[in-house]
């Protein structure tokens, strides 16, 4: 049976990876975790669909598809407005990642909060709910108006992630931009605004025993941004957040960021979870700082 890593979710508020297959192994912080490479990264296809060429992809790629499964994948992608008839209920939400960093998106209603967790949002509030276009079109109005993004890039998130503000801070900071928002004109008619609620993620997160180990061992000192055919990575696993898992590594690396977007289309085989790591890993700098062939049960 071949373990193909698909990626990191979060059902239900926690973390998994996903398998090729629809299978799932849970991930529990403070647990053990050791993985091997094997074989080749392959393209995980698009919208369901396997790769019929199942290409070879790089492996410093953050997105594990060959370019005709790219397309694909962009041709029915509701974040390029491809999809404007989408019948669907959307939401439009404010999202914390750390002080003065806050972007608006939208998502799903049926999603829950799910899309909040896969981007690593520490904090977030809904602002409005309503038909696709209204909530698009009142994203954009938001992000120019209030002055924020509509992305934040993962370097940012992960260099402030150890040594966030207390909640109190974060929900003041989220609430204050949340009244500016709804005070705004020029909403879509079809847009209806919601009440301020703030959800607090850094529990899921595992952020306070991050915050913790971080004071005593410093930052991350770097980002596992690439496997290469039988490198592993192993080690204790502190806090996870968005795609990112935070792993305390033996032999004095400390603490160290794996990007689990580079997993994806991977074999993984389990591996000493105490071996440390043998594959390239990028130094955190600037903004940055911050089985013997018997069928395998699961990875962990």
């Amino acid at each position: 049976m071949e373990w193909r890593c698909v990626g990191l979710g979060w059902p239900a508020g926690v973390p998994v990876l996903r398998w090729a297959g629809g299978r799932t192994s849970s991930l529990a912080y403070g647990q053990a975790v050791g993985f091997r490479a094997v074989g080749e990264r392959r393209c995980v296809g698009a919208r369901g669909n396997a790769c019929p060429l199942r290409a070879v992809v790089p492996g410093r790629a953050t997105q594990a598809r060959c370019p005709e499964c790219a397309r694909l994948d962009r041709a029915f992608s509701v974040a390029a407005d491809r999809v404007p008839d989408d019948p669907r209920t959307y939401r439009v939400y404010l999202a914390w990642f750390g002080p003065g960093l806050v972007k608006v998106g939208i998502t799903a209603e049926e999603r829950g909060s799910v899309r909040l967790l896969e981007q690593g949002a520490v904090a977030f509030c809904w602002l409005g709910r309503g038909p696709l276009m209204a909530a698009r079109r009142t994203e954009e109005l938001l992000r120019a108006a209030l002055g924020v993004p509509d992305r934040v890039p993962y370097a940012r998130k992960r260099a402030v992630r150890g040594a966030l503000p207390d909640w109190g801070e974060r929900a003041r900071e989220l609430e204050e931009l949340y009244g500016r928002a709804v005070a705004l004109d020029g909403w879509a008619e079809a847009l209806r605004r919601l009440d301020f609620e703030a959800v607090d993620h850094a529990p899921a997160f595992g952020l306070a025993a991050l915050a913790a180990l971080a004071a005593l061992e410093g930052e991350a000192t770097g980002v596992v941004r690439e496997l290469v055919a039988d490198g592993s990575v192993g080690g204790r696993l502190v806090a996870a957040a968005g795609p990112d898992l935070h792993l305390e590594v033996a032999g004095g690396r400390g603490l160290l960021v794996v990007d689990t977007r580079v997993l994806v289309g991977w074999t993984l085989v389990r591996a000493d979870a105490g071996g440390g790591v043998s594959v390239p890993v990028r130094e955190v700098r600037g903004e940055e700082a911050g089985g013997g062939g018997a069928e395998q049960e699961g990875l962990f």
